[in-house]
Order: structure tokens, then C-alpha cells, then sequence
């Protein structure tokens, strides 16, 4: 088949994920409007009517998560997209999506908080509340973009595992990264590889329960209105649907929440390094931030320092292996990172004792490339390298 060659186009962070939502088979978006998120909901408004899809404005952040997840269950490919307020909100239903295992992505266009904060300033200070903001053990896949082309591409991916483990996935951006505009080439349809809603592959005759499991651990829920007649609770419950008061499923259906996703392990643990050749130090970042830390190690680089970079494109599950090796590799570690320091307790923990170093800003301002390249001299200076 000849590919369709697709020109390049100035494109803004949240236009792309719109139109990787789309060309992911999205079909379904409710939401309400927040900065710096609001555009996301303008381009889908102004898609999904031209494909057949269903845009919908709710009255506030909830309702818009629970329209997603109804429309989920209904076999609909759905997106929300918010910010910090709104994220806030949602924490529940992220919860039952996560119990009932019903697919569905959410994006948050991060800005300064807490409450309110500053609703047009860049910002990180999410990163925990992805991982941890509903109560409960729960699983979780969260990825962060650091460009205009890969916000699209990872649309597409967080779609895809959304369907494949039938979990709620997010999309982790920040305000930098979504209203940043970049000259992009978007791949034709033909390139990408889009995971199809997962199907009853039996009959209640054939003795099809809606939660019964197979290799991948994963359930094949039918859609309502398919005639099975199945029952969704974020109570726990055993392979038919219902709550089970039992000590034995509730113990078996947490550990299968957690191992669907576990059990795949590096596959959806994505990380990019560059400059490690000779390094004895490294910086690590994520999100819009990578993109100033990058240029950092250059100068830094240029200047004579032997610095690394690992950018974390998968926040959660975390990279334990990817840090563990990079820490065997270097003898010091700067994490770059617009909030008070959230994800550099990880990379400590997983650091096993190799130094790390805060480089850290929550002025509402984002970093320039010479704050990071001073905080790895001050690093090496204070290592008395």
C-alpha cells in the first residue's frame, strides 16, 4: 500500500493531542473548560462532528468524567482533558475507572497550584497526585511529552494502553508543552498501530462472565447495550460483575489490577538518554522541562563537564531499572523539575545511594538553559570535581 505523504503543519501541544485522540479512534469527549487546557476542547469540539463523534461541554469536571466513563462502557474510545483544579475533581472516578476497569484517558495541562494558583504559568506539581490521588491501591499509566510531535504520538500510545489494559491512562503535560507551537509532520493513518476495543470472545451460553481473565490478565467486558447484561461496580467484585464480601477476591482481584500492568514491565517504561558516552554525571527530567535541561548538558557539555541527560517519558509506572542503571553509571545526579521537589524522592529512592540533587523552581516561571547548567557546576563544584 503507498503511504500518503503527510505535510508539515505549525501545530500547538494541545492541538496534537487532539488530533492524536482522533487518530487514535476517539469518538467521545466530555470536559469543561480550564486553562491552559481549554484548547484540547476546542479542537475536539470542532473533529469529532466531522467523523460522527459526540463533543460534550458538562457543567463541571465531574460530570465530564463520569460522560467519559459512561460512554466507555457503551464501547465508545474516550478523552477528558483538564488542569490541576479540575484533576482534583476527577480523583474519584479515576478510582471506580480503575476498580471496574473501564478504558478512558485524561489529560492534565499542568499550571501552578495548589487551589487555583496561577492559571496561565507553567508548572509539575502533579506528579504525585497522578500516582496517588485517588484513594486505595490502584494501577496506574501516566505519560509526559516533552514536544508538539510526541504530545500527538503519545496520544495515540495512552489510547492504546487504555484499551489494551483497560485502565485508565494519563496524559501529563504542562502548560509549556501545551501551548508550545512547533512545525510538525503528522504520520499518515496507515502508520500507526491502534489497539481495538477488546470484545467478548464467548457467549453467556458459552458461559461468558464480564470480569473472567485470560493470559494477559486483562477482562474482555462487553459493551452495554450488547445484550449481556453485565453489572460495573467500583465495589471489589469477583469475575461476574458483583461485590464479593470475600477476603480471598478481594486479595486476588488487587494483585490482578496491579500485575496486568506490572507484568509487562519495560515494554511501557519509556525513557530517552543522550551524552552517557563518557559521563560521570547526569541530569534527569521530564515533561517541558527536559527540552531547558537538554540544552543545559549542551553548554554544560561545551564548558568541558562530562553530563549525561535521561528524560522519563513514562512517569508511573516509575523507571526503577532505568535510574538503577543510570546510577551504577554515574557519581552524581541533578533532576530538573518545575515544583518543590516531587520526583526527585524517587529517583533517590531508586538511585540506591548514588548523591542526588534538587534543581528545582516554583516561581511560576519556567527555567532557562543557564539556571540548569549553573546547578550542575555548583554539583560538581560541591563533589570537588
Amino acid at each position: 500500500m503507498k503511504t500518503e505523504k503527510m505535510s508539515a503543519r505549525l501545530m500547538q501541544g494541545n492541538e496534537a493531542i487532539a488530533e492524536g485522540a482522533i487518530a487514535a479512534g476517539v469518538t467521545f469527549f466530555a470536559g469543561y473548560p480550564i486553562t491552559p487546557s481549554t484548547e484540547i476542547a476546542e479542537q475536539m469540539a470542532a473533529l469529532l462532528p466531522k467523523i460522527g463523534g459526540t463533543f460534550l461541554q458538562m457543567e463541571d469536571e465531574i460530570g465530564a468524567m463520569g460522560a467519559i466513563l459512561g460512554a466507555s462502557l457503551a464501547g465508545a474510545k474516550v478523552m477528558d482533558a483538564t488542569s490541576g483544579p479540575g484533576f482534583s475533581l476527577k480523583q474519584e472516578l479515576i478510582g471506580y475507572a480503575a476498580c471496574a476497569e473501564i478504558p478512558c484517558v485524561l489529560v492534565n495541562v499542568q499550571r501552578v497550584g495548589p487551589s487555583t494558583g496561577q492559571p496561565t504559568a507553567p508548572a509539575q506539581g502533579d506528579v504525585m497526585q497522578t500516582r496517588w490521588g485517588t484513594h486505595g491501591d490502584h494501577p496506574i499509566i501516566v505519560l509526559s511529552p516533552w514536544s508538539v510531535r510526541e504530545a500527538f504520538d503519545m496520544t495515540v500510545t495512552a489510547v492504546n494502553y487504555a484499551e489494551r489494559f483497560r485502565s485508565p491512562v494519563i496524559l501529563l503535560t504542562d502548560e509549556i508543552v501545551g501551548h508550545l507551537r512547533e512545525n510538525v509532520t503528522l504520520p499518515a493513518p496507515e502508520e500507526l498501530s491502534i489497539y481495538p476495543r477488546r470484545l467478548p470472545k464467548t457467549t453467556r451460553a458459552e458461559g461468558y462472565q464480564p470480569y473472567a481473565v485470560g493470559e494477559d490478565l486483562v477482562p474482555d467486558v462487553a459493551r452495554f447495550g450488547d445484550g449481556f447484561r453485565i453489572h460495573v461496580t467500583g465495589l471489589l467484585h469477583d469475575e461476574t460483575g458483583f461485590p464479593s464480601g470475600s477476603p480471598l477476591v478481594t486479595e486476588q482481584l488487587l494483585r490482578r489490577l496491579h500485575e496486568k500492568i506490572d507484568r509487562v514491565g519495560a515494554e511501557i517504561l519509556h525513557t530517552e538518554e543522550a551524552f552517557m558516552e563518557d559521563a560521570d554525571c547526569a541530569v534527569v527530567s521530564y515533561g517541558g522541562t527536559a527540552r531547558t535541561a537538554y540544552e543545559a548538558v549542551r553548554t554544560a557539555r561545551a564548558d568541558g563537564i562530562r553530563v549525561g541527560f535521561l528524560r522519563l517519558q513514562t512517569i508511573w509506572p516509575f523507571a526503577d531499572a532505568a535510574i538503577g542503571r543510570l546510577a551504577a553509571r554515574v557519581q552524581r545526579i541533578l533532576v530538573a523539575e518545575l515544583n518543590y521537589g516531587q520526583l526527585t524522592h524517587e529517583i533517590t529512592r531508586a538511585a540506591h545511594g548514588t548523591p542526588v540533587r534538587p534543581c528545582l523552581k516554583y516561581n511560576m516561571l519556567d527555567f532557562t538553559p543557564q539556571e540548569i547548567a549553573a546547578d550542575i557546576r555548583r554539583m560538581n563544584e560541591e563533589a570537588g570535581v
